[in-house]
């Protein structure tokens, strides 16, 4: 079951409030996209250079302040050569647990990862890699739960990251979550 198939049988809107993925993305290029616009940005530039090799990066931050700020990254990254990033900002009750906060955030990596992944296999993209980075190492708090959350994410059928290799969670998601 690789590429989130399993993950892709469950009904979505699974977190608490029902995510909505289908617009709210920011693009520091484009400024704000819909889901569909998003994926065809995606798309067309991993179409620009045949040839090159893409992996797909999706990654989760947040910030805890009055309530807590979700910001979930996409990343199309041309290997040795850079890439492009996209955004969305969630905000939710605040919640205070950082375990349930990590929780949260691989939950909602793993939704989008999901519908970004359909959407490929529909599209004739299923060759792209999609990786989830989680925002959790071997050192610090985090520590405790980063076996049940790779776990998530392998069980989901994704290839998960972790600190400090998850640089789309640890640092596109984090740069704007603040």
């Amino acid at each position: 079951m690789s590429g989130g198939r399993f993950y892709s049988k469950i009904p979505r809107m699974l977190l608490s409030g029902g995510q909505n993925f289908s617009q709210g993305f920011i693009s520091p290029t484009y400024g704000s996209l819909t889901f569909d616009a998003m994926f065809e940005r995606l798309m067309g530039y991993a179409s620009e250079n045949g040839g090159q090799r893409y992996r797909l990066i999706i990654g989760t931050d947040s910030f805890l302040n009055s309530e807590t700020l979700f910001v979930s990254a996409v990343i199309i990254h041309k290997i040795g050569h850079g890439g492009r990033y996209f955004y969305k900002k969630t905000h939710h009750r605040k919640i205070e647990s950082m375990r349930q906060r990590i929780f949260y955030e691989t939950t909602m990596s793993i939704e989008l990862a999901s519908l970004i992944r359909e959407k490929l296999d529909a599209n004739g993209f299923s060759k792209i890699q999609l990786e989830i980075h989680l925002d959790v190492g071997t050192n610090g708090e985090t520590k405790e739960i980063i076996k049940e959350v790779v776990g998530m994410v392998t069980g989901s059928g994704y290839p998960a990251v972790t600190k400090p290799d998850s640089f789309g969670a640890s640092k596109v998601a984090d740069r704007h979550s603040r």
